[in-house]
């Protein structure tokens, strides 16, 4: 986030140099450049976030798909309001590649890789089942295949695919196509750019400091190298 790095979701880090893979090569499990505790990914892992419950009959199957980066409140607001669309509600939450968040994203996004994502999500307590890496459009095999009843975005701009089209085009076309107002502004880009003001607000005010360090090791030594004669007072 603050290196602004490109690939730091993938193998590597912004030197261009590969990173130990995780938690193999770092004593402790530890990356050595962040001190961030990282963790293998296993189906266990998995397994141990997710409900493990299918749909039921009666229940009404919502797809959400999106990046979910930096999983936070506003996050939380939108699936609660969706949540709230039905009586027995399913959520399904497709997150998608690390590569398709960076092509509409941009930037240096997504901050959090698929795996840490997919583990956010999961613990939601609103949402019932994951699609790891899950198509940037809503085909109709995807809602066929999951029985999707609705499909819901919230207010954030719709990017549209890669040949121009948009990608809700099929569940807008069935008419199951809703957007929801979460009533919160928080955004994973906003939570970034407060960061980052934070982080130059830190280096302007320890600048300032060096400076008047400076100023007076200077004033110091000066005033050492004065013959004892000359000297206006002691410093």
């Amino acid at each position: 986030m603050l290196l602004v790095t490109k690939a730091h979701h993938s193998s590597q880090v912004s030197q261009g140099k590969p990173a130990p893979s995780l938690g193999l090569q770092c004593p402790g499990g530890r990356n050595p450049w962040t001190g961030v505790s990282q963790f293998l990914q296993t189906s266990q892992k998995i397994i141990q976030f997710a409900s493990g419950k299918e749909p039921q009959p009666g229940e009404t199957v919502i797809y959400v798909a999106g990046a979910f980066d930096l999983f936070h409140i506003g996050h939380v607001d939108f699936l609660e309001k969706v949540h709230r669309l039905a009586d027995r509600p399913y959520i399904i939450a497709g997150l998608h590649f690390d590569q398709e968040v960076n092509r509409y994203k941009g930037k240096n996004y997504p901050i959090m890789n698929l795996h840490e994502r997919t583990l956010s999500v999961l613990a939601c307590r609103y949402v019932s089942e994951v699609v790891i890496g899950a198509p940037y459009a809503v085909t109709a095999e995807l809602l066929s295949h999951f029985k999707v009843d609705l499909v819901c975005h919230g207010k954030t701009e719709i990017i549209p695919d890669r040949d121009g089209s948009d990608p809700y085009q099929e569940p807008k076309r069935r008419g199951i196509f809703r957007q929801i107002d979460s009533g919160s502004n928080l955004t994973t880009d906003l939570i970034v750019q407060r960061i980052i003001t934070n982080r130059l607000e830190y280096e302007a005010r320890n600048q300032k400091k060096e400076a008047k360090e400076l100023a007076f090791l200077e004033a110091a030594r000066r005033h050492a190298a004065q013959p004892l004669g000359e000297r206006d007072g002691d410093f």
